[in-house]
């Protein structure tokens, strides 16, 4: 869902700014794979990076495919279609399955309904698919291994950020593009542990649903929430990319900053602006 992807310098569209001068001493490596149907790096940064770090990235990579072969909802034998089809039980699934519906109803509450884990199909009723919280949850989970390292990382999984920054180094600077011109950055946000993502019809029209209509939601362009964790952040945004701006107050209370951007091109912020075409438009109201 997200478009937003920390690189180091040079700046790119949907990349980190360069990053400080003092960085650019740091040992970099970057690994790439492709998993859970989308594009999945993983960036590391720090002083020296040992040879512990190829086992630490890989075990990122095995747990996120883990994750996949349960969680999937295109894999048919996953235990999450199984279980949406009716061939198993809760009590039958692999327990990651249960924590993961269970954090699916708690989003639910907390965003009034905004977030929905049951996808409405075009007959009418409805297909547990709880994608919305998925990627951020498994990308957290999977990005374990990189915590002992004690480097400077990030994950990137298809456009939503996981991010660590050591002690007393910069802050990843995450590239938030337009999605009325994908070549542009819109806005830049500064991440130093916690998560980036993005909802929005740039890459792919008509995926995000009203729970409540069952119509696409088409109220905003997109809306990329930054904060304390991706899981969070990945609901959220889902949740004001539905509901609207008026939802934005619910991800400023928790501790997120949100972006708006408008069907017709404005740009809101809850923080100053560091991109230029942001700068005078004004903050949503909670």
């Amino acid at each position: 869902m997200s478009t937003a992807t920390p690189t180091p310098a040079p700046h790119t569209p949907g990349a980190p700014a360069p990053a400080s001068r003092p960085t650019r001493l740091l040992d970099r490596r970057a690994w790439h794979e492709s998993v859970m149907g989308m594009p999945v790096s993983v960036h590391l940064r720090a002083p020296h990076l040992g040879p512990d770090v190829d086992a630490a990235v890989a075990a990122v990579y095995a747990e996120l495919r883990r994750l996949e072969a349960l969680l999937s909802t295109y894999k048919p034998d996953s235990d999450l279609s199984r279980l949406a089809d009716g061939a198993l039980t809760l009590d039958q699934c692999a327990p990651e399955v249960a924590e993961v519906l269970e954090l699916c109803t708690l989003a639910t509450a907390h965003t009034a309904g905004a977030f929905s884990a049951l996808r409405p199909l075009p007959g009418g009723g409805h297909r547990l698919d709880p994608t919305g919280l998925v990627k951020g949850w498994a990308v957290e989970r999977a990005a374990a291994p990189l915590r002992d390292l004690g480097v400077d990382w990030y994950v990137n999984a298809g456009g939503d950020i996981a991010a660590h920054v050591a002690e007393n180094r910069p802050p990843w600077r995450v590239g938030i593009e337009d999605p009325h011109d994908r070549g542009r950055v819109l806005a830049v946000v500064a991440l130093r542990d916690g998560g980036v993502a993005t909802s929005g019809t740039a890459a792919r029209d008509g995926h995000i649903w009203d729970p409540r209509t069952g119509a696409p939601a088409d109220r905003l362009a997109s809306v990329t929430v930054a904060g304390p964790t991706l899981l969070w952040a990945d609901v959220l945004a889902t949740a004001v990319f539905v509901e609207g701006p008026a939802a934005v107050g619910c991800a400023v209370r928790d501790g997120y900053e949100v972006v708006v951007v408008h069907r017709d091109g404005r740009a809101e912020r809850t923080a100053p602006v560091v991109a230029a075409r942001c700068e005078a438009a004004p903050a949503p109201t909670p």
